[in-house]
């Protein structure tokens, strides 16, 4: 066998093969979560009319400092019922619409208020406080580009730019199954052997989290019947992702049948730790995902890999894990021959990785809300270093 790919190997190879999904068009009420398919334009100029960004009065610029005459009232949603003249003011919210023939406000704090009369004691500036037309966009204006995902901040931008729907990539259908005779639900009592599920679940939930639509499937036992059957149905999504069953053993079945169902292998194993024995393969436009059966082996498997393609399957423009950095409170050893995925804890800047960094160690990862890189090579990571590190 030749050397293990390389996480950024690994990725690359993934992605090439990762077309975005078909596009469709979404009410901007349930947009939250999906990911640009075309640019999203303003549908008005925002603001759509000019605006008094304080509380106050409109007055003409020219006009001031001086006392001038209250004319009217205008609050938010109700404009003046008239131009404002030489010689007037009106009072006026924040957002209220500002009079034809005004050009300042003159804040409410500056303003000596008589009632039916003010005094503006010193000048103010024309376009004082005054939200020009479009000032933030004009209409046509990209709000937001295409590849981006639709967050509070980018809803809240369109619907105040009149955008009613979005055109957004469709959700990736993806089918988790974990396989292994030893896996039974919880809450059933535990014979000699047994182990509770627990990978599906955690992947269901890190895939929904990433846009995917998830039908978690049964468990399925050591039986090639079994395994065909509940893979076959897998491979009917836009992507597949099992748990289990992707070494050497005897029992080991997945990649064996994948390939009898026609999945063509990309690669297997990857230098990284955990999660060596990592498979991906594709079956026409179907990704298929094999993380190993530890469950924190398949946690790694699932940040480095699957969430990444179903971000770019999304179009996504920056579909890779956003790394941060920070520096490590207590010291690292290196592996040789494999990068490593430490579990952590973050906070300040400051990483302090966690006892009991075994694969099966499912428990102790609840703990933990980072994972630290650790490239390979010799020696060790000291206390202090700057480390990158994957938020969970």
């Amino acid at each position: 066998m030749g050397a293990l790919l390389t996480v950024d190997e690994a990725q690359a190879a993934i992605l090439a093969r990762c077309a975005p999904l078909d596009v469709e068009a979404v009410a901007l009420e349930s947009a939250a979560g999906r990911v640009t398919a075309q640019p999203a334009v303003a549908a008005v100029d925002l603001p759509p009319f000019p605006s008094s960004a304080m509380d106050g009065f409109a007055v003409r610029s020219s006009d001031v400092p001086g006392t001038l005459a209250v004319v009217g009232r205008i609050a938010a949603g109700s404009p003046a019922d008239r131009p404002l003249a030489a010689g007037e003011a009106m009072e006026i919210s924040t957002g209220g619409a500002v009079p034809e023939g005004a050009d300042a406000i003159a804040p409410i704090e500056v303003v000596l208020d008589g009632g039916d009369s003010i005094e503006v004691p010193d000048g103010i500036a024309s376009g004082s406080h005054v939200r020009p037309r479009g000032g933030d966009a004009h209409a046509g204006d990209v709000v937001v580009p295409a590849g981006v995902l639709l967050g509070a901040t980018q809803l809240g931008a369109l619907a105040a730019a009149g955008a009613v729907e979005v055109v957004c990539t469709r959700r990736p259908r993806v089918v988790v199954l974990a396989t292994g005779s030893e896996l039974v639900p919880p809450g059933t009592p535990l014979q000699p052997g047994q182990v509770y599920e627990a990978n599906a679940l955690m992947l269901a939930s890190a895939l929904a989290a990433a846009g995917a639509q998830v039908e978690r499937l049964p468990a399925v036992a050591d039986d090639e019947s079994a395994h065909r059957d509940a893979i076959a149905r897998g491979l009917e999504a836009d992507v597949l992702v099992t748990s289990g069953g992707v070494s050497v053993g005897p029992h080991d079945l997945v990649r064996r049948i994948e390939s009898e169902l026609g999945v063509e292998e990309v690669f297997w194993q990857v230098a990284v730790k955990p999660g060596k024995p990592v498979a991906f393969g594709v079956r026409g436009r179907t990704l298929v995902f094999g993380l190993p059966g530890n469950p924190v082996s398949s946690l790694v498997g699932c940040e480095l890999f699957v969430k990444p393609a179903l971000r770019a399957l999304q179009g996504l423009a920056q579909p890779l894990p956003r790394f941060e950095r920070g520096r490590l409170l207590a010291p690292l050893r290196r592996n040789a021959a494999r990068d490593e995925l430490v579990r952590a804890r973050a906070g300040d800047g400051a990483i302090e990785p966690l006892t009991g960094q075994e694969s099966h160690m499912i428990a102790r990862a609840a703990a933990a809300d980072a994972l630290v890189y650790v490239p390979q090579g010799e020696g060790s990571l000291e206390a202090g270093a700057e480390v990158r590190w994957l938020r969970l």
